[in-house]
C-alpha cells in the first residue's frame, strides 16, 4: 500500500484537469448555442469553472 497523501495528491490533480475540462466542455457549447459570445468567454468561464467547484467539491470561494 502506498501512502494516503500521495494518493490524496493524485487524486485532487486528476480532479482538477477533469474540473477544468469539463468546464471547457460547458462554456464551447454555451458558445455554439449564442448563449455567451467569445468576447464573454473569460468571465463565463470563470462563472462556470466556480460553480462546478462548489458542487464537485462543496466549496464557496
Amino acid at each position: 500500500m502506498g501512502n494516503g497523501t500521495d494518493n490524496d495528491s493524485r487524486q485532487r490533480k486528476v480532479s482538477e484537469e477533469t474540473l477544468l475540462k469539463t468546464a471547457k466542455e460547458i462554456a464551447v457549447k454555451f458558445i455554439e448555442t449564442g448563449r455567451i459570445n467569445p468576447a464573454t468567454f473569460d468571465s463565463a468561464f470563470k462563472n462556470i469553472y466556480r460553480s462546478l467547484e462548489e458542487t464537485i467539491r462543496g466549496e464557496k470561494q
